[in-house]
């Protein structure tokens, strides 16, 4: 009797301990996906967003969930991509450009979405309303290639003085780099070879084409596919012994001669703010689109050796970082 009095006594005070305990369990870790054209999950855009979340106290595995999906590349992958974030009930979608925030808007038009974007007027092209106010659930960074393009030949022709012709890849991402690097050409005298890849992206051909139409350097516009294939394209400059002008500083760690722009880390770990606002409550809406505003030159030593070029003094000076 004893015994049956104690068992029932222990059903009790589960039964009303249960609600507490359950109270007391965490809540459901937010889920952040982040979708990308062609980054694999090892490159600067996902270090840098988890840098940036962790400097915000958010661990990926821990108090927070990263879902990562590339297309590598292939853009009839990406609306697939976007809904499978979507079905996951992402808080939050992060991406790299134009497409890939138009797929996911339509997969998850509920969900706030935070965009890097480069080379893109996200106001332009009907993205967002306004910088100060973009409405709608898309957010985030943007920068202009465009408007950098031409520093870029400038720092080529200042350490290449004698070079007149440069070949420049490009493709269907490139146009608006493209149109602003011929201007800038006209006023440095610099003849243009465009070397248009598509698809196929063959930069063997791409470097052997260059040659042949003696081309002394290469300018690598932006393009999601270019960045993905940056240790590839270092590596047939090379072996081609052609010096390149390229975008932001993992181009140059990657074996690249000069970069320079805003480097793609630190723009996705900014978008980590974005994130922690978001998922504390914040609307899209109310958070301000910021535009990129720092550039770092990078200058790689070995392969300029390599390529027997000598670096000028004078941008050596400038230079923010010297892989040696």
């Amino acid at each position: 009797m004893i015994r049956l009095l104690f068992l029932f006594a222990l059903v009790l005070n589960l039964a009303f301990a249960a609600p507490h305990v359950w109270a007391q369990r965490p809540n459901k870790i937010p889920v952040v996906g982040f979708l990308m054209m062609a980054a694999g999950p090892e490159d600067g855009p996902i270090q840098g967003l988890r840098r940036g979340l962790r400097d915000l106290g958010y661990i990926d595995g821990q108090n927070i969930r990263i879902e990562f999906r590339s297309a590598e590349g292939k853009e009839d992958r990406v609306a697939r991509l976007a809904q499978d974030l979507a079905e996951l009930k992402a808080d939050v979608i992060v991406t790299g450009a134009e497409p890939l925030a138009r797929a996911a808007e339509h997969a998850a038009p509920n969900t706030p979405i935070v965009v890097v974007m480069n080379d893109h007027d996200p106001v332009a092209s009907g993205l967002i309303t306004s910088l100060s106010r973009p409405a709608g659930n898309i957010t985030g960074v943007f920068g202009l290639q465009s408007e950098m393009v031409g520093k870029r030949l400038e720092l080529l022709r200042e350490m290449l003085p004698k070079v007149s012709r440069v070949a420049v890849f490009r493709d269907s991402y490139s146009q608006r780099q493209f149109d602003a690097l011929e201007q800038a050409a006209r006023s440095l005298g610099v003849q243009l070879q465009s070397i248009d890849l598509q698809n196929a992206y063959d930069f063997n051909a791409a470097f052997e084409i260059a040659r042949k139409k003696k081309a002394g350097a290469v300018v690598v516009l932006f393009s999601p596919v270019f960045y993905r294939e940056r240790a590839r394209i270092a590596a047939l400059a090379l072996k081609t012994g052609l010096p390149t002008m390229n975008q932001e500083e993992s181009w140059a760690i990657a074996g690249g001669l000069l970069s320079y722009g805003p480097t793609v880390a630190y723009a996705f770990g900014r978008a980590a703010y974005f994130v922690d606002r978001l998922l504390k409550g914040a609307k899209p809406s109310d958070l301000p689109v910021e535009q990129a505003t720092t550039f770092k030159l990078t200058v790689n030593l070995k392969t300029a050796k390599a390529l027997g070029l000598a670096i000028p003094q004078s941008i050596l000076l400038r230079a923010d970082e010297v892989i040696r």
